[in-house]
């Protein structure tokens, strides 16, 4: 088994908590909008969005619909933390866990970390195109903020 991780680390304008009410609270209804062509819907199929809530992800990838669980392990609305694992993987990674940070900068804006960590099983290498959940979760991050930087009164 390998433990594979990525951090990316950004800098923005927009506020913490503005960025995390987007982006980690009201993302089943936004991120659906922000992304049309490749996320049907988000529903919430148990748990009220806070810690052992599961979201389901409706996925379109070409002409057919993949869906992913997620699992909401730690929300923290005051220190602007979320840790969720995706479950329901292909068979060669125990669950993906991300892991997202917004820390209030002194400018007003947010200094943001999200880590990706893969767990593979058993003899099952990773291969650069396994990066596809760590790249969805980096893209969702980009439109969300593109989105608040565009629109300075939603989520205010």
């Amino acid at each position: 088994m390998g433990v594979f991780s990525f951090t990316n680390e950004y800098v923005s304008t927009v506020p913490s908590a503005r960025l995390f009410k987007a982006l980690i609270l009201d993302s089943h209804n936004l991120i659906p909008k922000l992304m049309p062509r490749a996320i049907k819907s988000i529903d919430i199929i148990q748990g009220n969005g806070g810690a052992g809530t599961i979201k389901q992800i409706n996925i379109i990838s070409g002409s057919r619909l993949i869906s992913i669980k997620d699992r909401v392990d730690e929300l923290n609305e005051e220190t602007f933390t979320y840790k969720c694992s995706m479950m329901d993987r292909k068979e060669k990674f125990e669950p993906i866990v991300h892991v997202v940070k917004l820390e209030p900068t002194p400018e007003g804006g947010s200094k943001n970390m999200i880590m990706t960590t893969y767990n593979t099983k058993g003899d099952a290498e990773f291969k650069e195109q396994d990066k596809a959940s760590n790249k969805s979760v980096l893209e969702m991050y980009k439109l969300t903020e593109a989105y608040l930087l565009q629109n300075p009164d939603a989520y205010a």
